[in-house]
This record gives structure tokens, sequence and C-alpha cells, in this order.
């Protein structure tokens, strides 16, 4: 299979299709990272609660993402979950189509979510004890000591790793053009279909990955290092 700049010169007639892919890639990682996070912080407080039942569910549910494929998770939330919904027949940016982008969103959200919670667990259970002790002695509820200062603690130690989360997510987000999201993906198999070309379509969308993830990537690991030089002072 050979690569000439004359099927780059051709597939990069459907420029405007890789743009788009490009908005969406980001809005739906920007999405899912937001709302996975609060499913995350839910099942991290659930999974260290003494409420039984509480720990259980949260266990479970975790256990059962992480050991089913990312693939079946989607197509589980797409073809049964909504299903039976009618979602507005809209669209985003005027080519995002809702009703393919919001299931994609919620599937990889709930997958986010389980792998998020166990970073987020760990974060608080990385504070000294000694601090919720104290914040008990001076009056402080179970609530407020977790609000007020278990969890700004928290939330600076796995920044980093929350981070990570989201260039992880740009990159997993290219599952979603199998349900037919306008995302990387879509441009490319849309640019094969219209070209019969394979290898260069394939070659501009890593090129398109690079540019979002890499960039994403320096710029958490300089706050990280900014945040370990407020640690040091």
């Amino acid at each position: 299979m050979s690569i000439s700049a004359e099927g780059f010169e051709k597939v990069l007639r459907y420029a405007e299709l890789f743009r788009q892919g490009m908005i969406c890639t980001v809005s739906i990682s920007a999405l899912t990272v937001f709302f996975g996070f609060f499913l995350a912080l839910l099942l991290a407080i659930m999974r260290l609660s003494k409420v039984r039942i509480f720990k259980f569910v949260a266990a479970t549910y975790v256990e059962v993402i992480r050991a089913t494929p990312m693939l079946v998770q989607l197509f589980i939330v797409y073809l049964v979950v909504f299903s039976g919904i009618k979602l507005p027949d809209m669209t985003i940016f005027g080519f995002i189509k809702f009703d393919r982008f919001f299931p994609g969103v919620v599937a990889l959200a709930l997958n986010s979510g389980a792998y998020t919670s166990e970073i987020i667990r760990a974060g608080i259970q990385s504070i000294d004890i000694g601090q919720t002790e104290a914040a008990r002695s001076l009056g402080l509820t179970q609530f407020q000591n977790m609000r007020l200062i278990v969890l700004p603690q928290a939330i600076k130690n796995i920044l980093p790793a929350i981070g990570n989360e989201f260039v992880t997510i740009i990159k997993e987000s290219s599952i979603c053009y199998t349900i037919g999201v306008q995302e990387i993906m879509y441009g490319v198999k849309a640019a094969q279909s219209a070209t019969f070309i394979i290898a260069e379509p394939l070659l501009i969308a890593a090129a398109l990955y690079f540019v979002l993830t890499f960039p994403t990537s320096k710029l958490i690991g300089y706050f990280e290092r900014r945040m370990r030089r407020g640690d040091i002072r």
C-alpha cells in the first residue's frame, strides 16, 4: 500500500470533515470528563462510606465497568438504554447530531467515572487521618470535614491524574464513530469511502489526535510542576 502526496491532496479535499471531527472530539472529551468526574466523586464517597449497601453498589459498578469492553458499553447505552428514548432532533454547532452525540457522552462518562473514582478514592485516602480528627475536635460534621478539608487537598493531589484521564478520553472518543458520531474517525471513514484511499486519512487522523493530546499532556505537566513548587514553599 503506497502513500503519496497525491493521496494526501485528494483526502485534504475533505478537510472540513476533519475540522468538524476535531470540534466534536474535543466537545465529547470535555463533557465526558465533566460528568464523569461528578459520577466518580459520588462512587468514591460511596466506596468510602460505612454503609455496606453503598459500598457494595459502588464496588460492583466499578468492577463491572472495568471488566467489560468499552465498545460493548457504548452499544448497550445507544442501542438498549436510549432505544426507547426520543432525543431532540437537533444539531450542535450546526453539524453534530445530538441524538447520537449525547448517548456517546453518556457511555464514555459512565466508563470514565468508574476509573476516575479509583483515582479520587486514592486521593481521599492519601489525606492524613489526623486532619479528620482535628476537624472533629473543632466540631465539624463529617460532611463539612469532607467538603472543606479533605476534598480540596485530595483534588489538588489528583489533578494531574484527572488531566491524564482527559487525554485518554480524547483518544477513546474515536470509538463513537461506530454509532455515527461525527468525530475524527467519522471523517476518516467518509474520506476513505469517497476516495478509496486507506492510509492517508488514517495518518491525518493520527496527526490530529497528536495535535490534541501532546499539548494537553504538556500543559498538565506544567501545572503539575507548579503545584509541586507550591508544596515545597
